[in-house]
């Protein structure tokens, strides 16, 4: 299919790249909103990091504090309002996806002086953003240099994302080892974020002979070294490359020449984010696997061209069971009961997944598919 090429993110890897982030960020503005989570950046050093950088360049630093790891839509309008006050040039992110995500986000909100939500549904048009500059703290989503950004509305009971090219952060910092502290069950996640990434482009629309052999490149690179990581957490080399791979999981390398990758994997996971606060890649792991399980029938060619390339197999089955061998070694639950949701939770579940049409883009889901979904998770 036709394409276009674009990703304008200057992207800086390697060890002490973060004494970069001075000098880019000058040449931007004086004036910065920082963003982060918990404690996490003062564990790993990146918040001491960047915020020498920003005051040996003289630029003055508005921090807004605690989003949380399923990033919610009041923080954004919270963090904006913030921001606007202080007349801030730019955004400065430390943090994993679910900060980086509401970076941009809050850049856009500042920029046209729109609402959080508004933005993401659409409703409103973005027209520029202020400068994003993210810290990546986490091997996980890829927002470090895409342009989709995910919310969750506690009003509106939905979690969704949004893919808009002003988003795409200008410079993005990536140190592997600022996640040498990340634990083993978010190390897991993330892992489990990238496979994720990959199999919906690879599940997406359209024929892209070179765009999957790189989904199947990356995915090699998540068989061989995420199992291999969590048996060396505090490995330089391996947290290098499992962060290579999930930035290239989605920075557009795996879907130029489809009409879009399908996302109802996650799409059908959110719910489950939502309602319990189940970490991203955990939910994840539990539906990818069911996702997969229903659709054997409808993607039965590409689960099997899966199969081939990554495991040695044509069988639709044993393709699956891989996977779900391959999650179980990360320590990534692939049932809800791994992730404390119990079986009494399954109608509450599926009243949501029906109600916001949780689908992929490619492949629809009919309410009785959603429940066939659920009826493999337990």
């Amino acid at each position: 299919m036709n394409f276009t090429a674009y990703n304008p993110t200057k992207l800086h890897f390697g060890k002490g790249v973060v004494r970069e982030l001075g000098t880019a960020a000058s040449k931007l503005g004086k004036n910065t909103l920082l963003i982060y989570g918990g404690g996490s950046v003062h564990r790993n050093g990146s918040y001491a990091d960047t915020v020498a950088q920003l005051s040996e360049n003289g630029i003055r630093v508005t921090e807004y504090s605690g989003i949380k790891p399923n990033p919610v839509v009041d923080d954004a309008n919270a963090a904006a309002e913030l921001g606007k006050k202080s007349g801030v040039d730019m955004i400065v992110a430390v943090g994993g996806g679910s900060v980086i995500d509401s970076a941009k986000i809050i850049a856009v909100c500042i920029a046209n002086d729109h609402e959080a939500w508004d933005v993401m549904k659409q409703e409103t048009v973005v027209y520029s953003s202020l400068p994003v500059l993210a810290v990546l703290t986490l091997a996980a989503t890829g927002s470090e240099m895409n342009a989709a950004a995910v919310l969750q509305n506690h009003e509106t009971g939905e979690k969704i994302g949004l893919r808009n090219d002003a988003m795409y952060p200008v410079h993005s910092f990536l140190d592997p080892a600022y996640t040498l502290t990340v634990p083993a069950n978010y190390t897991a996640f993330g892992i489990v974020d990238l496979v994720a990434h990959c199999l919906e482009a690879w599940f997406g629309d359209g024929e892209a002979s070179l765009s999957d052999r790189f989904v199947i490149a990356i995915l090699k690179e998540a068989l061989e070294h995420g199992p291999a990581l969590m048996n060396h957490l505090f490995s330089y080399e391996l947290r290098e490359k499992i962060m290579w791979a999930a930035t290239c999981a989605l920075n557009n390398t795996t879907l130029y020449g489809r009409e879009t990758g399908d996302w109802g994997a996650h799409r059908v996971s959110h719910v489950l984010s939502y309602l319990y606060d189940t970490p991203h890649g955990a939910a994840l792991s539990i539906i990818y696997p069911a996702w997969l399980k229903t659709m054997k029938e409808r993607a039965g060619n590409r689960i099997q061209h899966l199969g081939r390339e990554l495991f040695g197999t044509s069988s639709v089955e044993m393709t699956i069971q891989s996977l779900v061998d391959f999650f179980r070694s990360l320590g990534s639950p692939v049932r809800c009961q791994e992730a404390g949701i119990e079986p009494s939770l399954r109608n509450e579940i599926l009243e949501l997944m029906n109600r916001n049409k949780a689908e992929g883009l490619c492949y629809a889901l009919s309410d009785k598919e959603r429940e066939k979904i659920m009826s493999y998770v337990w």
